[in-house]
């Protein structure tokens, strides 16, 4: 089945203002089967966005709407093409409870979920490691270097597959090599093979999936899917469950490069 597990909505503050009627529709055309809409869930109460809008994640507010928004589309579109109502979850080192709180109250109105990275706190605080590359920069220059930089998101990412975050804790986990959006600005110079195997590792141990996401491609300094192919190719082999994801904030990048990772798909 063609399924795009990533697929955002007007309800994203950082994202287009396309219709959700405008993503369906693009998805049929391009003859997908289904598709779960994952908004960007409300961040925890006590959490600070530290991006300069604070527009990462949809307000509390607004939730109710966007999932009502999400069954009405559901149902126009029934006999088209299958839709899933869904969210984009943070993890956040420190706000385990309340991430937790959120799943168990949200959870039985889900049909899916993805638990993702984007936030890691520094000595001066939290960052958005995918803001722009000057947040990033200051990330690393935090962590001490760029190696530092990479193994504290990885470690993060590990911690997400790890941590009980309860009953209806997401299942799959987003683009877990989004630390190389801006790989061609900061080179490594090291192999973080090691530390990406770390977490496939964890993955078959805690039998979660993978979002294999294709912005990565979009964005003029990563030019790769997250993961990248012989990561995907190596999680595809060892049985991880694979799952596309457009990561689309504009109803014409869903299903994009899909053709890309569509051999290791089942």
């Amino acid at each position: 089945m063609l399924h795009d597990g990533h697929v955002h909505s007007p309800f994203c503050p950082h994202g287009s203002k396309d219709s959700l009627d405008s993503y369906v529709e693009k998805a049929a055309a391009r003859g997908l089967k289904s598709i779960t809409f994952t908004e960007h869930a409300p961040l925890p109460e006590r959490f600070i966005d530290p991006v300069p809008e604070q527009d990462s994640s949809m307000d509390r507010q607004v939730l109710d709407e966007y999932l009502r928004a999400v069954e009405t589309v559901k149902e126009k579109y029934k006999n088209i093409i299958e839709i899933r109502t869904g969210l984009e979850i943070d993890y956040i080192e420190g706000f385990e409870k309340e991430t937790t709180d959120f799943l168990n109250e949200i959870g039985p109105f889900l049909d899916d979920a993805i638990l993702s990275v984007h936030f890691l706190k520094t000595k001066k605080g939290y960052v958005c490691i995918d803001f722009d590359e000057h947040a990033f920069q200051r990330f690393a220059e935090d962590c001490g270097s760029l190696k530092a930089a990479y193994e504290a998101y990885y470690d993060a990412v590990e911690k997400s597959i790890k941590t009980d975050l309860g009953l209806y804790k997401p299942k799959r986990i987003g683009h877990m090599t989004l630390v190389h959006k801006f790989k061609k600005l900061f080179p490594a110079g090291f192999d973080d093979t090691p530390l990406i195997r770390s977490i496939l590792d964890a993955a078959l141990k805690y039998q979660v999936s993978l979002d294999i996401n294709t912005a990565g491609i979009r964005k003029m300094h990563c030019g790769e899917p997250y993961p990248p192919l012989p990561v995907i190719k190596e999680a595809f082999s060892r049985g991880i469950p694979l799952m596309y994801g457009s990561d689309a904030h504009m109803s014409s990048d869903v299903g994009k490069d899909y053709e890309t990772v569509a051999p290791f798909l089942k």
